[in-house]
């Protein structure tokens, strides 16, 4: 089955830091962009960054630039978005995507994880 399993949310305090892993079943992560979309109660999905198949990346939210990072572990087909300094502004749900391309917005996605509901309070 072809799939994107997301772990590592949950609770975390202002200023802390959390990482997420997007890892890929069924098909392999090395081939594809990575996209990591929020969504917070009462908004619209956003797109907050993206790391290409070559490992560059894009940023789509500037609040999270300086504190989100994305990287790669190829041999274990996983993307993981280290998420420092969150802030109050932070939590909602967060979600992996897979395209060719970055930049082709929520609807050129081909495959999504499942989410994963990060909060952050004191």
């Amino acid at each position: 089955q072809v799939q994107l399993v997301e772990a590592g949310g949950g609770p975390v305090q202002p200023g802390g830091a959390l990482r997420r892993a997007c890892a890929a079943a069924g098909f392999t992560l090395e081939t594809y962009a990575i996209q990591w979309f929020r969504q917070a109660p009462g908004k619209e999905r956003e797109e907050v960054l993206c790391i290409s198949n070559s490992d560059s990346s894009t940023y789509f939210e500037d609040s999270v630039k300086g504190r989100f990072t994305a990287s790669r572990d190829n041999a274990k087909n996983t993307v993981y978005l280290q998420m420092n300094k969150l802030k109050p502004a932070d939590p909602a749900v967060y979600y992996c995507a897979a395209s060719i391309w970055c930049g082709l917005g929520a609807a050129g996605m081909d495959y999504w994880g499942n989410g994963t509901l990060v909060t952050v309070s004191s």
